[in-house]
């Protein structure tokens, strides 16, 4: 049954838009393609493999990571007095949970681990080689460690390679190229330029024997611990101290327990185990001693100070009892009688709390001088004044830092250079900062000490009823308590002091130092790796397939052509091969001549029947190439054979192709005959087949367009229909000329040829069109050069395909893999 034409009543316009438009992807073919190409898939899969095990091997770096937790066990709240080049500042305060939070961002700051870096080398980075991979190396897995000359400059980033000779002996090998005349100067962390040199020759050298080259100064010290790996070769580069705190930071973690906020939890990875487990364990030990001895630093000042505040209250304390006693005696005032004693203990309660606030802002003064002039060996601690603040002690710490970090820029940069500039707005932030934290004491104190003015002028004012000489006496006496209660105040922070210095001891305990106990790598995820590498290689052939099945714009698909043209479907043709065009002559019994037999019985149903006179079928197609002039030598055969009297007229006059199979000679054609050269019998040639007779195109004429709307190619083919049953023209294709629309007006049946995988699909959009326009009437498709062994059972059964035994090209053929397989199980199982 052929397709009809959609005779719908009443078609809106977006149904008429929808005709000859193609999906813009074929899944159907999509999957076709994917196992068609089923080799790149399995070559892929196969190259995934060897790159993922080859990186697995051989270059992926294993990841470690190892913990610390360790607890503050007391407060504290201390400057450090040392020099910032050699002490880390880890003080925190008092409120929540910010002790933790402060002693968390030491941990990350640059100060700290600066110091780390000089301290331990960490600048100095060891390796070793093997054929292919690299491998790092903790310092104490080196038989040598490497120590440079400060003073000289260096150069970074540089792989300088030791290869053991025996007997503490070392070649030094530097890299082929590569040598730089821009050298790292590790006294001021900045670059210096040199002139150009030749690269170091290779050179063996001692332990203990400086090396010298242009860019390098350094000597190899023997490690005190017997390594227990041997190795072929170290490898050891430099880096600047710049990118060794960066390194270090953004490879340490600190956090919190989640139970006691108190414990911190600190975790290093790296690429050596061991390398981890040291840093974490030097850099709290180094830590712990630090802090100790700071403590103590920090202590003895605020005794110191205290020890002279107290000497100077105890002269006043002296001072003021003499009075007191002289009052007694000699005015005899040692028993006042009726004495408001609840207002007296009131003002002496007040006057106690007094001098403590004033005391309090007496240290404030010493830290708050302290700090203008930069005097921080001096620094007392903030107990002596009645506070723990961790802010503000990190920001103390934060200015005493950048003071040092000034005064080493001073030495290489002008006073007005920008990272002067820089340093100074960081100074003056810190400065700020500090003063905003005193100034909020300062007023807080005050606050208090006003208030306390004012409930004592309250207390006073019952004491007025008193005589002058008793008010003296009792003035007098409130004068020595408070001094004696600002004595009691200092004498009670001095025992404070000696007592923390007696009992002093780091607030760092170690609970669970770093171990080695084995721990897997935390990364790469190798696994992962190798799925996404073996993943990615599967999806490249994937993705070039998606991306040809987007571009491509060809017809691959009946069901889909149908679907969009809504033009009925006369046949399909399958592959030719042949050497000429001549199929249905030479090769009968073939799956191909049997679909053009189907062809002709579906044409039938395209022509009106009413008409007695000679059928003409036209075929045209989209472009050149796609097969029109094989169906019409062929179909006109099929018509022929079958005793109708046909005639196969070659009106594609600008490239004529029909005379060449018959072997017929194209002097002379329709070309002639339409400008009046030759008569109509002197083009038409008879064939091998007895009613089948063909008209060549004859020589290419300058105007076809107009000779083929001619009235005398028109009456030509007329004349013909009295003469023939079917007249079949082959014409000139649509997508090129407008010729063939003309001549549908007097076809009776119009065939489109379709090549498969060779007709673009827009190329359909105006014959579509214009059928569904009634523009064209009597059209039908026939879908050409369809490759049967990527038909997979399309199932319209118009005569193509292979009959298994019953077309002559069935010996040769071979069943497709999948078919196979699936028939041999279904013998298999059909097995009584």
């Amino acid at each position: 049954m052929i397709p009809g034409k959609d005779t719908q009543v009443g078609k809106n316009e977006t149904q008429k838009e929808k005709y000859g438009v193609f999906a813009l992807f074929d899944i159907e073919h999509f999957l076709r393609r994917i196992l068609k190409n089923w080799y790149w898939f399995v070559l892929m899969l196969f190259i995934g493999y060897t790159i993922s095990w080859m990186y697995s091997k051989y270059y992926a770096q294993n990841v470690y990571a190892s913990d610390l937790s360790l607890s503050t066990s007391s407060k504290a709240s201390e400057f450090l007095p040392t020099q910032s080049n050699q002490s880390i500042n880890f003080i925190w305060g008092d409120t929540g949970n910010q002790d933790g939070l402060y002693l968390k961002k030491m941990l990350l700051s640059r100060s700290h681990n600066e110091f780390l870096v000089k301290e331990l080398d960490l600048f100095v980075n060891y390796s070793t080689k093997g054929l292919i991979k690299s491998t790092y190396l903790d310092k104490d897995d080196s038989p040598v460690f490497l120590q440079i000359d400060k003073k000289h400059l260096q150069q970074i980033n540089y792989p300088i390679t030791l290869n053991p000779k025996g007997e503490g002996a070392y070649e030094v090998v530097l890299p082929e190229e590569g040598e730089s005349t821009n050298l790292y100067n590790y006294e001021i962390e900045g670059f210096q330029s040199i002139n150009p040199y030749n690269r170091p020759a290779n050179k063996i050298i001692r332990i203990n024997e400086w090396y010298n080259s242009p860019n390098l100064r350094f000597r190899l010290l023997k490690n005190p611990v017997t390594s227990k790996i041997k190795l072929d070769n170290i490898i050891i580069s430099l880096n600047s101290i710049n990118q060794s705190v960066d390194e270090i930071v953004s490879t340490t973690g600190v956090d919190f327990d989640k139970e006691i906020k108190s414990i911190m939890i600190i975790s290093k990875k790296g690429y050596n185990l061991n390398s981890t487990v040291n840093f974490l364990n030097k850099s709290v030990a180094e830590l712990q001693k630090k802090r100790l001895a700071d403590k103590n630093v920090v202590n003895k000042n605020t005794d110191v100070f205290l020890k002279d505040n107290l000497n100077k209250i105890r002269r006043k304390l002296d001072s003021s009892a003499t009075v007191l006693n002289y009052l007694k005696t000699s005015e005899k005032l040692y028993n006042i009688k009726d004495r408001d004693e609840k207002s007296l203990d009131k003002i002496k309660e007040l006057e106690a709390k007094k001098a403590d606030f004033i005391s309090k802002i007496n240290s404030l003064n010493n830290i708050k001088n302290t700090l203008q002039s930069q005097n921080f060996d001096k620094m007392i601690g903030t107990n002596a004044a009645g506070f723990e603040d961790g802010t503000f002690t990190a920001t103390v710490s934060e200015l005493k830092a950048l003071y040092a970090k000034r005064s080493e820029m001073a030495t290489i940069y002008k006073p007005s250079s920008e990272p002067m500039r820089e340093i100074n707005r960081l100074i003056d932030e810190a400065k700020m900062g500090s003063s905003n934290s005193l100034r909020g004491y300062y007023n807080r104190y005050y606050e208090e000490i006003n208030k306390i003015d004012r409930e004592i002028a309250g207390a006073n004012s019952d004491l007025t009823s008193y005589p002058e000489k008793e008010r003296r006496y009792m003035d007098a006496e409130r004068g020595y308590n408070m001094i004696e209660a600002t004595y009691n105040s200092l004498l009670g922070r001095q025992n404070d002091t000696q007592m923390r210095m007696a009992t002093n001891q780091s607030d760092i305990t170690v609970i669970d130092p770093a171990k080695n106990l084995g721990q897997r790598p935390i990364g790469p995820n190798v696994k992962l790796a190798k799925i996404g590498i073996i993943s990615g290689m599967l999806l490249l052939p994937l993705l070039f397939i998606l991306i040809g099945e987007l571009l491509d714009n060809k017809i691959r698909n009946i069901k889909e052509l149908l679907g969009a043209t809504k033009i009925p479907l006369l046949g399909v043709i399958g592959n030719n091969n042949n050497e000429n065009m001549l199929t249905v002559l030479e090769q009968p019994k073939s799956s191909v001549s049997e679909a053009f037999r189907g062809i002709r019985a579906s044409v039938r149903f395209l022509m009106n029947n009413d008409d007695e006179k000679g059928k003409v079928i036209l075929i045209t197609s989209s472009i050149g190439g796609e097969g029109k002039t094989y169906i019409s030598i062929n179909l006109a055969s099929v018509l022929g054979l079958s005793d109708k009297k046909t005639i196969l007229l070659g009106m594609d006059l600008r490239k004529p192709k029909i005379f060449g199979d018959f072997k017929i000679d194209n002097k002379y054609g329709i070309s002639n005959y339409l400008t009046g050269e030759v008569g109509i019998d002197e083009i038409i040639n008879k064939t091998k087949i007895p009613n089948l007779d063909v008209a060549t195109s004859g020589p290419i004429p300058p105007n076809p367009s107009e000779l083929l709307m001619s009235q005398r190619n028109i009456k030509f083919i007329e004349e013909l229909k009295e003469k023939y049953d079917f007249i079949i023209i082959d014409s000139p294709p649509v997508g090129l000329v407008a010729d063939s629309y003309e001549l549908m007006k007097y076809s009776d049946a119009n065939i489109y040829v379709v090549r498969h995988e060779y007709t673009e699909k827009y190329m359909l959009k105006m014959i579509t069109e214009k059928y569904h326009n009634n523009e064209i009437e009597h059209l039908g498709l026939i879908y050409n050069d369809y490759n049967v062994k990527q038909g997979y059972g399309y199932g319209y059964g118009y005569g193509y395909g292979y009959g298994y035994g019953y077309f002559d090209e069935d010996k040769n053929y071979k069943e497709p893999l999948l078919i196979r397989i699936r028939n041999k199980v279904q013998t298999i199982f059909n097995k009584k």
